[in-house]
């Protein structure tokens, strides 16, 4: 299974050794407060640096996660430690899952084009690895094990300055699918729940979500000349394919984000797109899936 897994590398929130370890949810929960803190602060800055603007002028902030829980939120904890005004509004998304990069995307650009002019910092963290389970002997939490690793992502939306242009976002949830994808909450942690026919529903379902939510606004896929998707894994990668014709470009970034990366969830659309953007395309599609089941979309103008 690991040898199959597509993956290379990835990073991980704690040492290889403490996951060997039993540890309750308690604990792992704190783990992922700290650490998640640590990415988010990192990111958050770097995003804010790119973009030319300063925290000060951040006005809204949408926090995307699924593996670990904060009352206070995250965002709510980060507000000190790097300087987000008292009086900014926190949009905290919980559950989302690995269609929460494209998801919480869509509830930003929604909310700065709700306030023509405003700051949305989009912020993404997902420590997958802290849902390891050593006792846990599942087909499910095998697969996660080879695919899970951890990391952050973090964005500056909003209907002035530079960058790509966010023209649409949708999504669609299939009905009766709660099984596909999600957590079992138990007493030592998150539990993994994986379908092992992900990729055929992939190939059987996706296509005419993608092609409803591309006719509404008068588009068939052949004016999409570029993608940013979340593999999942290999075989989700493969689903993919054959159901977008991604060219050789997507698919390769598709596949290197997983390699280098692993299946970071919500973040690791992000990543992709981040690579995307760095090459030349008029119109591009990100999409990810997650639980409900759920697919999320992005229509994207350079």
């Amino acid at each position: 299974m690991f040898d199959h897994s597509g993956i290379a590398s990835r990073r991980l929130a704690m040492p290889v050794e403490w996951y060997l370890e039993p540890h309750g949810f308690g604990e792992r929960n704190q783990v992922f407060i700290e650490v998640a803190l640590d990415l988010l602060a990192e990111a958050a800055t770097r995003a804010l640096e790119r973009a030319g603007v300063t925290v000060e002028t951040v006005d809204t902030v949408v926090c995307v996660t699924s593996t670990g829980i904060a009352v206070p939120t995250l965002d709510a904890r980060l507000g000190d430690r790097i300087g987000l005004r008292p009086d900014v509004a926190r949009v905290p998304l919980f559950g989302l899952g690995c269609g929460g990069g494209i998801l919480g995307l869509a509830r930003a650009a929604a909310l700065a084009r709700a306030d023509a002019g405003s700051r949305v910092l989009l912020l993404v963290i997902e420590l997958c690895s802290l849902a390891l389970r050593r006792a846990d002997a599942s087909r499910a939490n095998l697969v996660a094990c080879a695919l899970f690793g951890d990391g952050a992502a973090a964005a500056v939306v909003s209907t002035v300055g530079r960058g790509a242009a966010i023209l649409a976002t949708g999504e669609y949830r299939w009905p009766h699918s709660g099984e596909v994808m999600g957590w079992r909450v138990e007493d030592d942690g998150l539990g993994v729940l994986f379908s092992p026919h992900i990729p055929e529903f992939v190939r059987s379902h996706l296509g005419t979500a993608i092609a409803d939510f591309l006719a509404r606004h008068r588009l068939g896929r052949d004016a999409i000349d570029a993608f940013a998707v979340h593999a999942g894994g290999p075989r989700v990668l493969a689903a993919l394919d054959a159901v977008l014709q991604l060219p050789a470009r997507d698919r390769e970034i598709a596949a290197a984000t997983l390699r280098d990366y692993g299946n970071i969830s919500a973040v690791s659309v992000l990543l992709a797109l981040k690579q995307r953007l760095r090459s030349p395309w008029e119109r591009l599609l990100a999409l990810a899936m997650g639980p409900g089941f759920t697919a999320g979309f992005a229509l994207l103008a350079a």
